[in-house]
This record gives structure tokens, sequence and C-alpha cells, in this order.
């Protein structure tokens, strides 16, 4: 699995023009889930996300986990294109991305584990055309891949 992560101030998420997810001060993460994904991945994912420490201390520095953020959530939107290839042409292939029923499964467990650890999380809706909006803190962006 694979995560691209950004820290924000704020995000939303529309299907059809309604509001289906949001979050304020947290996290923005577009996740695709890989054909050799397995539970473990989706369980090791959400481990990374809640550890990764991409918040500014007292100091300015970039050292905290979301976990040390008061009041930090994060919005979660299923976004297969992650594992696009475009190497051999201009046109992308998405032939190493998951097929529908294995992405959702382990995307929904991926948001179980996360809730279980405590993140508030809001989500997308897994498959839909959906119109993201954010307001990126730092802007800090990572790649992270379970």
């Amino acid at each position: 699995m694979r995560a691209v992560v950004q820290r924000v101030l704020s995000a939303t998420v529309e299907v059809n023009g309604v509001i289906v997810g949001e979050c304020g001060v947290g996290m923005l993460l577009l996740v695709a889930v890989h054909k050799a994904d397995t539970e473990e991945h989706a369980k090791k994912l959400a481990q990374r996300i809640h550890g990764v420490r991409m918040f500014n201390d007292a100091e300015g520095k970039i050292n905290l986990a979301i976990s040390q953020i008061a009041g930090a959530s994060i919005l979660a939107v299923s976004n297969f294109t992650i594992y696009g290839d475009c190497f051999k042409s201009r046109r992308p292939s998405f032939s190493e991305s998951a097929g529908y029923d294995q992405g959702r499964f382990l995307f929904d467990l991926f948001i179980a584990e996360l809730r279980n650890i405590g993140v508030k999380v809001g989500t997308g809706e897994f498959g839909a055309e959906m119109t993201v909006r954010l307001a990126n803190d730092g802007p800090v962006t990572l790649i992270i891949d379970a």
C-alpha cells in the first residue's frame, strides 16, 4: 500500500457536490492498494501514518506525530492512480493497482486500523469521482509505503 500524505490546515472531499468527508488540522491521505497487498500491509501503513513525525514542535522543527497534535484528524481518500505507471508510454498503466474488491477491503481495513489507534478519520467514497480541496500546511508532503 502507498499513501501520499500532506500536512493540512483543513481538507474536504465531495461527491456530486456534497461534502462526504473532512478534516481540520492534520493530514490528507491519498491511498492506493497494490495488487500484491495483504491485510498486514494495511495494518503496517496505518502504524506508519500514525507514527510519522511531520508536524512542527515548539521550536518549529518537524518533530511531532499526529497523536501529539491536539484535535488533529485525518481525511483519507482512495486513489488507485497512485500506482499509475508512465514509464513505457504517456498513457498510464494501472495494472499494478488492486482490483475493486481487494482495494476496497484493504482500504476499509486501513481506515479501521487508524480509528482503532485513536485517530479521527474522515473518508471519501471508495470508487467514486471525488473533488478534494485542501489548505496545504508547509507544504509538507511525504510518500509512505508499506
